[in-house]
């Protein structure tokens, strides 16, 4: 069969023989896009954390988490492709695993970033149609969605995905982009990626009209709404969906129509 190379969103060079009938993703957004595309049975391995659709860790083998993994149980499966990404697998995975399968790893900050994997399945996996429109209905979605908030004014926000310690989004991940389409202000822009931050540090931010609580990775609930409340007493405290903010597959779809109940 002859040999067809791809180049992923880090620019490596992917090596596969014929379009792969057998997948293993390790990221949970992913692991949805691809059902969106209609590849649900070529899948054979998916991670803990791939909760959609809700059948999927019944009717699929579970090789482990994102960050730990069974290489046993992969080898099993004997995978034409693996899919990954930078920021939800470890650099050692990716590593170990290319020496024995192709893996295709995926880079995303921004929905163009977004946008262009899921061409790159399209052409990976011969679905391109699908993969059109797909993107097409989530630029008609982004679209639609910039034209309501043109004329809201901007908030100033932390958004924080994690306590005890308390870390925030900041600059550098997709989060921090999906704010700012949002005319959201993150207060910590300037810093990098997820920084903890201490009770104090939080009680001192000056202007602040939002703190937005993520339902992932740390399960933030109404519980938690009057324990920030009391960091911050002037703000408003939301709980958001997470998923909306850092997913960045099929679930764009309806990431812009959740995004206007935030307004």
């Amino acid at each position: 069969m002859d040999k067809m190379f791809f180049i992923d969103q880090l620019d490596r060079k992917v090596e596969i023989s014929g379009s792969p009938r057998r997948i293993v993703s390790l990221v949970p957004s992913q692991t949805e896009l691809l059902i969106a595309l209609g590849l649900e049975e070529h899948i054979v391995g998916v991670t803990k954390f791939c909760v959609h659709p809700d059948t999927i860790r019944k009717e699929k083998t579970i090789v482990g988490g994102t960050k730990n993994i069974k290489y046993d149980r992969i080898r099993a499966l004997e995978p034409d492709i693996i899919l990954c990404n930078k920021e939800e697998n470890t650099k050692e995975i990716v590593e170990n695993l290319a020496k024995e399968f192709p893996v295709h790893v995926s880079d995303i900050f921004t929905i163009a970033d977004a946008l262009e994997l899921i061409q790159q399945y399209g052409e990976l996996f011969d679905v391109q149609e699908q993969a059109n429109s797909l993107v097409q209905d989530i630029e008609k979605e982004q679209q639609a969605f910039l034209d309501f908030v043109k004329d809201k004014p901007a908030r100033r926000v932390v958004y924080f995905i994690w306590k005890d310690p308390w870390m925030a989004a900041a600059n550098q991940t997709f989060i921090n982009h999906l704010l700012k389409l949002n005319k959201f202000i993150n207060v910590f822009e300037d810093e990098d990626r997820y920084p903890e931050k201490s009770k104090e540090e939080i009680q001192d931010l000056e202007k602040l009209d939002k703190i937005l609580l993520s339902s992932e990775p740390f399960p933030f609930s109404e519980k938690h709404i009057e324990q920030v409340q009391q960091l911050h007493e002037n703000a408003e405290v939301l709980l958001v969906d997470g998923e909306y903010f850092s997913w960045y597959g099929s679930r764009l779809l309806g990431a812009f129509t959740y995004f206007k109940t935030l307004h």
